[in-house]
């Protein structure tokens, strides 16, 4: 890391450098002007032929321009994000061609022309590793590899029982269809979204900064049995883009912990230019439900690498809405390290991020550093005032000295 953007001590942990100050400084006072909202809206949509399919629609409205993000659990677990330029384009469902062997066509979103981004992501392995006699961060894989989970195998609850219209919620619940170890007897993996309609934090950690534009994910691993006695666990993410190329993967150094223990980073993955898409999320994920520091695990990413579809899970909302079209990439996360804390404290890990359109959101400096860089910097200018007054205007000393006549 170059010297203008600061150094770094242990995973995550980084000093600022002068041109991070600035900008943070810079951009503080703008996050005060005002806020764009968004008239948001879940609904989960049903084919009324046939049994209830898990396809959620969640549709933020602006002024000028529609988000959609489609969830759905048919096949791997994956969302579909399309931007459009108008308030008024809706998303289009043949549940018909959806559900058949060649899907494409079966999703939309119209008008067509209104479509400014679209990209998706999807869910496609749960991987284990036996940490056992493994130490360190480097190591690659983390240990061991036992069989992973194929998540298009998954059963997966009937999401409209989540759906919670106050929080904007709703949470996909699953375990494998066919478990002979009998790991998810009472275990599950659940993937919980959130949109919001204007700015703000939510109360857990990490405390990741939305917008009126993001989506977020939670993903967590609850009540599982463990295949070693100190496994680590990770995550396949597959990602279809508006071009060949993969996104980038950017981080983001911050002197600013007070909405993420011990993390001062934040990991970006970016497509393309604007009006573009991205994925923003902490290196950090956690062994607790109440996350803080002492729960706290590393995360680690892998650089994107391109595949092709037929390496993957098909997933029929992609297949639906960009045809067969074979320009994938994905990228690796794996959660902790074999020195613990981990996923065998508690049986739970849990990791968070966000998805949305445009320009990622950017964490200004907090009241409370800002309170404590205005006493640091003010109190030392405030005793030169105070002692250069008093040295000016305080009473004069007399000098015993008589001159001689």
């Amino acid at each position: 890391m170059g010297s203008w953007e600061g150094s770094c001590w242990g995973w995550g942990r980084c000093a600022p450098g002068p041109l991070l100050l600035l900008s943070l400084l810079w951009a503080a006072p703008f996050a005060l002007l005002g806020e764009e909202t968004r008239q948001v809206s879940l609904e989960v949509i049903s084919d009324w032929a046939g049994p209830p399919e898990n396809l959620l629609h969640i549709r933020a409205v602006g002024t000028n321009s529609t988000l959609h993000y489609v969830w759905s659990t048919l096949g791997p677990p994956a969302v579909l994000l399309v931007a459009t330029n108008t308030p008024h384009s809706a998303l289009s469902v043949n549940w018909s061609l959806l559900l058949s062997s060649e899907p494409d066509g079966g999703l939309m979103v119209l008008p067509k022309d209104s479509v400014q981004f679209s990209s998706a992501l999807v869910f496609t392995r749960l991987f284990e590793f036996d940490g056992t006699n493994t130490s360190g961060t480097a190591t690659k894989p983390p240990g061991k590899p036992y069989p992973p989970y194929l998540l298009a195998k998954f059963s997966w609850n009937n999401v409209t029982g989540s759906l919670d219209p106050a929080t904007l919620s709703a949470t996909f619940q699953g375990h494998p269809i066919r478990d002979p170890t009998g790991a998810f007897t009472n275990g599950s993996l659940t993937f919980r979204v959130q949109a919001f309609p204007r700015s703000g934090r939510p109360t857990q950690p990490p405390r990741l900064l939305h917008t009126a534009d993001t989506c977020q994910l939670e993903v967590a691993l609850v009540g599982a049995s463990p295949r070693g006695n100190r496994s680590l666990f990770g995550l396949e993410v597959a990602m279809l883009g508006p071009g060949p190329a993969c996104p980038s993967v950017q981080g983001q150094s911050s002197i600013d912990d007070e909405y993420a223990p011990a993390v001062f980073q934040l990991d970006q993955l970016l497509w393309g230019s604007l009006p573009s898409g991205f994925v923003q999320w902490r290196p950090v994920a956690f062994s607790q439900k109440q996350g803080g520091r002492e729960s706290a695990l590393p995360c680690h990413a892998s650089p994107p690498y391109p595949t092709l579809a037929y390496l993957l899970p098909q997933s029929p909302i992609v297949r639906a809405f960009f045809g067969s079209q074979n320009d994938f990439c994905a990228f690796n996360l794996t959660f902790g390290t074999p020195a613990g804390p981990g996923y065998w404290d508690h049986h739970y890990l849990s990791w968070s991020a966000l998805l949305g359109v445009g320009a990622p959101p950017v964490d200004a400096l907090s009241p409370l550093v800002l309170g404590i860089m205005a006493v640091a910097l003010g109190a030392p200018a405030l005793l030169l005032l105070v002692g250069g007054l008093f040295l000016l205007l305080g009473p004069k000393g007399y000098s015993e000295y008589q001159p001689i006549n």
